[in-house]
C-alpha cells in the first residue's frame, strides 16, 4: 500500500467522503494485499472476504456515508472479541466453532462509522502470551520474518505493519497492544480504565484489560481510539504544550536487563524533547517489587476465561498457566492496586509524562512457542517485555511510538509514554510530535 493515499484511514475516509473513491474500491485494495502478503506473515486467523465486500457494497448505499469518520476504512478485528456471524476462536481448539450472534460493542462502533471488517487477527491461545503463533502457524515479524511480531495482539500489528490494512483494533492485558506495536514499529495505545468499553471475556482479567487501535500514523490511531470511546474530540491532535516528562529507561525488575540500543532510544527520545522546550529529567520509575498482583491477576483471569472450556484440549502452556491461576484467585484484592495508585500518583506530582523503553530486548524468535514449556514462555516473556504491565494493573494509559531500528535485529526500537488517568490526549499529543520531528518508516518491505 506504500505512501498512497488509500493506505492511511484518514486518506480513505476522505477519498470515500468525497466520492472520490468507494468502500469495495478500498476493500479490494486491503485484500490484495492481504492475499500477497499473508501467506508468509500469517497475521490473520480467517480473512472475510466475501462478507467485506458485501459490507462494503452494503455502505455505498448508506446515506449517511459522506460524514462517517471510517467510511470505507478496512479494518481488522483481533479474534478474541465478538464479531457477528463469525466464531470466536481466542487462538485455541478449546474454543466453539459457533459463530456469534452479535458484534462486540467496540466492533458495533467501528462499522456504525463506516468502517469495514475485513478479517479476523491471530493471537497466542486465550490472549495470555508475549509471541504469536499457534500448533503449525506462526505469525512473523514483517520487518525480519525469523522473528516474533509479539503478542498478543500479534496478527494485527504484523498486518497493519505489512500495509494490509491501515487499522486493527487489539486487546491489551499486560501489554498486548503495545508490545506488537514496539516489535512491528507502529504505534499502539492501551486507553485508561473506563474510556473504551472493555468486555474482554470473564472479568477483563480483573480489569486489566481494555481494547485499543493499532496503526502505522498517531491520527489514524487518535480517529480510531475517537471511534472506540465515542469521544471525538480525541481525533483532535493538537501541538503539546511544554510537559514535565521523565523519562526511565531502568528496568523495572532484576529478572530483565535493558539491552543498550533499547536504552539509547529512550533517552535520545527525552534529549530531542528537551530540545523541543519540555523540562525532561532521568527518573526512576517506583515499580512494584512485589510481582503477584500481575502473576495472579493474569493466571486468574485466564483461569475464569477457561472455566467453560474443554481442559484438555488447551494447549499445555495454558493449562499450566489456568492451574496457577486457580490457586492464586485468593490473593487478587482491590487494596493492592489502591496502594500502587496511590504511589504512583506521588511520583506524577513532579510529571506529565513518564517515557520508558516499550521493551527491553529485540523480538523473540519466531518459534513455536505454543509447543514450549509454561516456564519457558513466562521466563522469556518477563525478559523481554517488562515495562508494560504496569500500566495494566492501575489502569492508566500507555502507547508505544516507533524510534528507530535496531541494528542487529533490523526490528523498530520503541518508547512507551504513560499517563494518569484522562492522559489520552495528552499522549496522543507528544507521540504525533514524536512522528513530526522523526517519522518512521510506515509499511515493512516485501520480504
Amino acid at each position: 500500500m506504500g505512501d498512497h493515499p488509500l493506505s492511511s484511514a484518514i486518506g480513505i475516509a476522505d477519498r470515500v467522503r468525497s466520492g472520490m473513491s468507494s468502500p469495495v474500491e478500498a476493500v479490494e485494495s486491503a485484500l490484495a494485499v492481504i492475499a500477497e502478503r499473508d501467506p508468509k506473515i500469517r497475521a490473520f486467523a480467517s480473512v472475510l472476504a466475501e462478507q467485506a465486500r458485501a459490507d462494503a457494497l452494503a455502505l455505498t448505499h448508506r446515506a449517511d456515508l459522506s460524514s462517517l469518520p471510517l467510511a470505507g476504512v478496512p479494518v481488522a478485528i483481533k479474534d478474541d472479541i465478538p464479531v457477528a456471524g463469525q466464531p470466536m476462536r481466542e487462538g485455541s481448539r478449546a474454543t466453539s466453532a459457533e459463530p456469534k450472534a452479535s458484534d462486540h460493542s467496540v466492533v458495533a462502533r467501528l462499522r456504525a462509522a463506516g468502517a469495514v471488517v475485513v478479517g479476523l487477527t491471530a493471537l497466542p491461545e486465550l490472549a495470555v502470551w508475549g509471541t504469536t503463533d499457534a500448533p503449525g502457524v506462526i505469525t512473523r515479524n514483517p520487518w525480519n520474518l525469523s522473528r516474533t511480531c509479539g503478542g498478543s495482539s500479534g496478527g494485527s500489528a504484523a498486518a497493519v505493519a505489512a500495509g494490509m490494512v491501515p487499522i486493527a483494533h487489539g486487546t491489551d492485558g499486560l501489554g498486548s497492544i503495545r508490545i506488537p506495536a514496539a516489535n512491528c514499529g507502529v504505534f499502539g495505545i492501551k486507553p485508561g480504565r473506563g474510556v473504551v468499553p472493555s468486555e474482554l471475556g470473564a472479568t477483563s482479567w480483573f480489569g486489566m484489560a481494555e481494547n485499543g487501535p493499532l496503526a502505522t500514523t498517531v491520527a489514524d490511531a487518535a480517529l480510531m481510539l475517537s471511534v472506540l470511546a465515542d469521544r471525538p474530540e480525541l481525533a483532535q491532535l493538537a501541538e503539546p504544550a511544554p510537559l514535565r516528562i521523565a523519562v526511565a529507561p531502568g528496568s523495572p525488575t532484576h529478572l530483565s536487563v535493558v539491552d543498550p540500543h533499547w536504552r539509547a532510544a529512550t533517552e535520545r527520545a527525552g534529549t530531542e524533547l528537551a530540545g523541543s522546550g519540555h523540562r525532561v529529567e532521568s527518573a526512576k520509575l517506583p515499580y512494584p517489587v512485589n510481582l503477584l498482583p500481575v502473576l495472579a491477576r493474569w493466571t486468574a483471569g485466564t483461569a475464569a476465561d477457561a472455566e467453560e472450556l474443554d481442559f484438555r484440549q488447551l494447549q499445555r502452556r495454558t493449562r499450566r498457566h489456568v492451574a496457577v491461576g486457580r490457586g492464586l484467585r485468593r490473593v487478587v484484592r482491590s487494596q493492592q492496586v489502591v496502594r500502587l495508585e496511590q504511589t504512583m500518583f506521588a511520583f506524577f506530582a513532579d510529571y506529565d509524562v513518564v517515557i520508558t523503553p516499550t521493551l527491553a530486548q529485540p523480538p523473540l524468535a519466531a518459534a513455536a512457542w505454543s509447543e514450549r514449556s509454561w516456564t519457558s514462555n513466562i521466563v522469556a516473556n518477563v525478559r523481554y517485555a517488562p515495562f508494560t504491565a504496569l500500566w495494566n494493573l492501575v489502569g492508566w494509559p500507555a502507547a508505544s511510538v516507533p524510534v528507530g531500528t535496531h541494528p542487529q535485529s533490523g526490528t523498530p526500537l520503541a518508547v512507551q509514554i504513560a499517563a494518569p488517568p484522562g492522559g489520552e490526549a495528552r499522549i496522543l499529543a507528544l507521540a504525533a510530535h514524536i512522528e513530526r520531528v522523526a517519522a518512521w518508516p510506515r509499511v515493512a518491505p516485501a520480504r
